[in-house]
């Protein structure tokens, strides 16, 4: 594995970005999801069973990562700016893009705009909602304040370390995030917890678990997104997603507009499961 540092540009905000390479063969680009204990890492075992055939890029998201996080806008403008920076800098083009969980939109929004940069796509159950808005979808309003209070100096940082504790990032693991609660063990614990203690943490957090960081703001927009040309797009559905989750990912695979394969796991199968997935791909 190689660590690349690119230092872009997005929305007028230097944004340095790692990114492991690893593999060799047909360029692709990985998109971690978008959660509290997302970082480039979780693609690491994927990238490592494709890698025979593909030369695999993953990046980290701005605001997110296992290292301190530069302060930038967290909204969807800046990711989609972001995708669009990352390209000119490595241009590809990209035999694969793979996203997972939350990049999913953001992936197929770029595919759009750079019509030439992927030849195919693959979403690792995606979703397009943030967890406070799928949980509560008649409580909106509750939403921006939410967000304030965990970004405001002192009380929002009681209020993030109070919510990012090992027993709570523990239950969170078992309950929606790995399928097989055995995989859930102290030290994958403790390493997902040193995630969420990176400088300037709870700004993603905050954007991502209230909402602010989702890319359309319904179903209908989300299907939208997979109207007219794309390239081939394969949407791989995880079997133990939970139930509201999993009801999106099927009005996906159910409109036709791409293709859909079961693997096991819940919302991280791409790091629970990571050489179903890559078989997966490669069957398509």
């Amino acid at each position: 594995m190689d660590t690349q540092a690119l230092n872009l540009t997005v929305v007028g905000w230097p944004v340095p970005t790692p990114c492991d390479v690893i593999g060799q063969g047909k360029a692709a680009l990985l998109l971690p999801a978008l959660s509290t204990i997302s970082a480039r890492a979780e693609m690491e075992g994927l990238a490592r069973a494709l890698g025979s055939d593909y030369r695999c890029r993953i990046p980290d998201w701005p605001g997110f990562g296992a290292r301190a996080r530069a302060r930038v806008p967290l909204a969807p403008e800046t990711f989609h700016t972001f995708l669009d920076a990352l390209l000119e800098a490595a241009p590809g083009p990209y035999a694969l893009g793979v996203a997972a969980g939350h990049a999913a939109g953001y992936l197929v929004a770029t595919a759009r705009r750079h019509p030439k940069a992927f030849d195919r796509l693959v979403l690792v159950a995606p979703t397009w909602r943030g967890p406070l808005p799928t949980a509560m979808p008649g409580r909106a309003h509750w939403f921006p304040r939410i967000r304030r209070a965990v970004e405001a100096p002192l009380l929002g940082e009681a209020l993030y370390r109070i919510n990012i504790s090992p027993p709570i990032i523990g239950r969170m693991l078992r309950a929606h995030v790995y399928a097989d609660a055995a995989r859930v063990t102290p030290a994958l614990i403790r390493e997902k917890h040193a995630i969420t203690r990176q400088r300037n943490g709870r700004f993603g957090t905050a954007a991502f678990v209230t909402g602010g960081l989702d890319p359309v703001g319904s179903r209908t927009d989300f299907l939208d997104l997979f109207a007219g040309d794309l390239p081939p797009t394969l949407v791989l559905r995880s079997e133990g997603a939970p139930r509201r989750s999993g009801a999106e990912m099927d009005a996906l695979i159910a409109s036709g507009r791409v293709t859909g394969a079961a693997i096991p796991g819940a919302l991280s199968p791409h790091e629970e499961y990571p050489e179903a997935v890559a078989a997966a791909i490669r069957a398509a």
